[in-house]
């Protein structure tokens, strides 16, 4: 099953995004078809052999609207001197066309600029200004566009191009609005447009200043009657429909006064076409605006990453486009760089500066054989590293991808707001026609059943509806992205607001997974730094992370081991070595009972240390004993503070551990846990997981994403939490980046919230329609109210679009883990 994204052009309202997505979905060998109308993309599941992406794009083409599929390629516009005729413009072309990885490559001769389209995998932007300096031309400096660059240059281009139309539209609706209505209110005009004396100078005027309105949103006409004869109609259609009845309508009213009727000049209703268009590229010029607003978290995310890279190249050094760097390549990073793609250091030492990967506020330090990553910000030395993930494979595209799938995906809540806007355009015409012409055969009235056959289809708005879920999303996700939450799906946002459970795996989730040493207790004679050199030496030899954790403890305090002879290991007891001549027991209780070796004076203490949930560990020196150690898996900092805040969110917390009830209660009393899963196997979570589930819990599951897959995939939510080049991203709904518990409480705060916006929104977005569709049909109206105007139905239209994007952006001053 192939799995793509397209870019799509043209959608103007849900009832667009509706429209594809309902005949994409239809085409033979598709699998899933899903339309994001806040960020104009579709995404598709199909079976290539059945299905092509050229018959995706012809398919959408069909419907009215355009697709551009979003491919890896890189653009390149090269300018080259020397080019003397057209034969050296064709035979640049037909070289640079024939290489390896070149999709693509135009030469013009006029601006002397090659413009090419290639595989960065492929081919290198060197590579091509090689060949083009082997032909004998001169490559210039050349301008690189990556797609993600290309699509921003299009909307900016296209926000642009929508204020201008709005400058336009608005620069004649005033004069126009002023002309036709100041009659009426008293206002003064000019004496030869009067419309009492000059009623057809007065026609004709209105009819100069509202054809550059008409021309300025033209887009609405051919969108809109291409809709309609496609059979999908859709917002523009609306406007079209109204607005050029209104024209229509005013045009006969125009010929009438040519031919003598001057009382038809009381009939035009050119300022509610004009008026109406401007309003309407108002309300969609701010809703562009404020839709580039709700992607702002990908867009920064996309900026960490340098644009350049400095390669050791054929014994020097060479500034290249991030696009150029290959797997294996060698780089350069000096102090203040940005890394600029995932590898491993060579040569050189430094520290770097992972925050905006993992959380940690203290620069990691880096030698030869550790790994970086993308983005991330060399601070002190310089260095060299072998390039390991380029492209789309850096742990920072990684986190790119997952923010984008899950603002391009739909919450299950978003299904009743698609199943309407399918039906709402032709259910919103039916009703106009019905109301105008009931209200036509009640009055007689032409121009009054106008006003409301106008103003049923302008203040109709499936905008809102399309954009209520989906900005919410995208909004809420590339919130939680800036904090370190990823949330790889729009369902996994919406289940985790449902959660009322949550299973804490112990070890590196609520524990450091590094058991550390916690206590020394020597007896008489002996000194703290004495017993840990003596029990140091005699753990050289083994492999255990007690041990292991007695040895690091040694080397912190800048101990002096001791060589160790006739290492033994006793199984599940501990182990004996011969240190400076003394033979050395280091092990459990158990252990020292069967050597006849008394604890004394260790014995009470070593029973707390054990309810604390620390490990006792006793070393004894040729048959007398010389004290204890105690080490424990401790807690990490916040870990209770993450509880008391998961359980003030109304979920219930559980702690699951392969560790012996007594130990696990202890660890679990140090968090705050209650509820206590111990002595589970490894493959035995899951188990557990169900267990839970089916007393009626919803349940996420919260482990380093790796030893815990199987359980993190069972649970309703599977949360991986780790730094986010280490967790098993593909098991996990959630990814906490950073690391801290404390995110889990933020998450399902988040999911909350972002479910609480989109809400509101479908709330506004249904009742705005409910109660302007019939008011403006002219119910108030029908018992003596007022008539609603159809250009205060164009503005309330285009407001209840921008009032529901300006809701979900409220998401982004909110606070999480407050």
């Amino acid at each position: 099953m192939a799995h793509t994204v397209f870019d799509i052009e043209g959608m103007t309202c849900a009832a667009c995004a509706a429209r594809v997505e309902k005949v994409v979905a239809r085409l033979p060998g598709m699998d899933q078809a899903s339309v994001n109308l806040a960020n104009e993309k579709l995404s598709v599941s199909f079976n290539e052999g059945e299905l092509t992406r050229g018959d995706i794009a012809a398919a959408v083409a069909r419907a009215g609207y355009t697709a551009r599929e979003q491919t890896a390629s890189a653009r390149l516009s090269l300018p080259i001197g020397g080019m003397t005729c057209a034969a050296c413009a064709a035979r640049i072309e037909k070289v640079l066309g024939a290489l390896p990885g070149m999709e693509s490559a135009s030469v013009n001769l006029a601006n002397e600029t090659a413009s090419l389209v290639y595989d960065p995998a492929k081919l290198r932007a060197s590579d091509i200004r090689a060949r083009v300096r082997a032909l004998g031309y001169e490559p210039l400096e050349a301008r690189q566009t990556s797609q993600a660059a290309l699509q921003r240059e299009r909307k900016e281009k296209e926000i642009r191009l929508m204020w201008r139309k709005l400058i336009i539209a608005a620069a004649f609706a005033l004069p126009l609005l002023y002309l036709a209505m100041g009659p009426m209110v008293g206002l003064p005009v000019p004496a030869f447009l009067h419309p009492d004396t000059h009623p057809l100078r007065f026609a004709l005027a209105q009819l100069a200043l509202t054809l550059p309105i008409v021309a300025a949103g033209h887009r609405f006409y051919t969108s809109g009657t291409r809709a309609l004869l496609s059979g999908g109609p859709n917002m523009d259609s609306l406007i079209a429909i109204g607005t050029a009845s209104a024209i229509l309508y005013s045009l006969v009213g125009t010929w009438q006064v040519y031919q003598g009727d001057h009382h038809a000049v009381h009939r035009l209703y050119y300022e509610s076409a004009g008026v109406i268009i401007a309003l309407i590229l108002l309300g969609k010029t701010l809703e562009a605006v404020s839709k580039g607003r709700t992607g702002e978290a990908v867009r920064k995310l996309m900026g960490l990453a340098p644009k350049t890279a400095l390669i050791w190249l054929d014994g020097s050094e060479k500034q290249i486009p991030i696009e150029e760097v290959q797997i294996g390549d060698l780089l350069i990073v000096r102090p203040g760089d940005s890394i600029p793609v995932d590898g491993q250091v060579v040569e050189g030492e430094s520290a770097v500066d992972e925050a905006m990967l993992t959380g940690e506020s203290l620069p990691v330090d880096k030698r030869p054989g550790d790994s970086v990553y993308a983005a991330t910000v060399n601070t002190t030395g310089a260095f060299r590293f072998r390039a390991q993930k380029v492209g789309d494979d850096t742990a920072l595209a990684q986190i790119i991808r997952l923010v984008e799938e899950a603002q391009g995906s739909k919450a299950p809540i978003a299904k009743l707001a698609d199943k309407v806007s399918g039906v709402f355009v032709p259910t919103v015409v039916a009703i106009a026609l019905v109301a105008g012409i009931a209200w036509y055969i009640g009055t007689r009235d032409l121009s009054f059943a106008l006003t409301i056959f106008i103003s049923v289809l302008v203040i109709a708005c499936p905008c809102a509806l399309g954009l209520a879920t989906p900005t919410a999303i995208m909004v809420g996700t590339g919130k939680g992205a800036q904090q370190g939450i990823l949330i790889k799906s729009g369902e996994a946002l919406e289940t985790a607001h449902h959660l009322n459970a949550v299973v804490l795996d112990k070890t590196g989730t609520l524990t450091l997974g590094q058991p550390e040493v916690t206590d020394i207790l020597p007896v008489t004679g002996q000194t703290d730094n004495s017993l840990l050199a003596l029990a140091a030496s005699a753990e050289g030899g083994s492999e255990h992370p007690l041990g292991q954790a007695i040895i690091q403890e040694a080397k912190a305090r800048g101990l002096a081991l001791s060589p160790v002879s006739g290492f033994t290991a006793l199984s599940g007891r501990g182990l004996r070595a011969q240190v400076m001549g003394q033979a050395v027991l280091a092990g459990n209780r158990q252990l020292m009972a069967e050597q006849g070796i008394p604890l004394g004076e260790l014995e009470q203490p070593a029973d707390a240390l054990a309810k604390q949930g620390k490990t006792p560990m006793y070393f004894a020196a040729n048959g007398q004993m010389q004290g204890l150690i105690a080490v424990a898996d401790v807690l990490k900092p916040g870990s209770r503070k993450a509880v008391q805040a998961m359980e003030h969110l109304g979920l219930s917390v559980y702690m699951l551990t392969g560790d012996n009830e007594k130990t696990a209660r202890a660890i679990a009393a140090q968090a705050g846990i209650r509820q206590v899963i111990a002595e589970v196997l490894p493959g035995d979570k899951a188990e557990q997981i169900k267990r839970l589930q089916a007393q009626g819990l919803r349940v996420a599951m919260v482990g380093d994403g790796i030893n815990d897959a199987p359980a993190l995939v069972q649970a309703d939510i599977g949360i991986a939490i780790g730094s986010g080049t280490d967790v098993a991203m593909e098991s996990a709904d959630i990814v906490l980046m950073h690391s801290d518990l404390n995110d889990v409480g933020a998450a399902i705060q988040l999911s909350r919230r972002t479910l609480r916006a989109i809400r509101e929104n479908l709330f506004w977005a249904f009742g705005y329609n409910v109660l302007g569709i019939p008011i403006a049909a002219g119910l108030l109206h029908l018992f003596g109210g007022p008539l609603l105007s159809p250009m205060i139905a164009a503005a309330a239209m285009s407001f209840s679009s921008i009032s529901v994007l300006l809701n979900a952006l409220r998401l982004k001053r909110m606070k999480l883990g407050g």
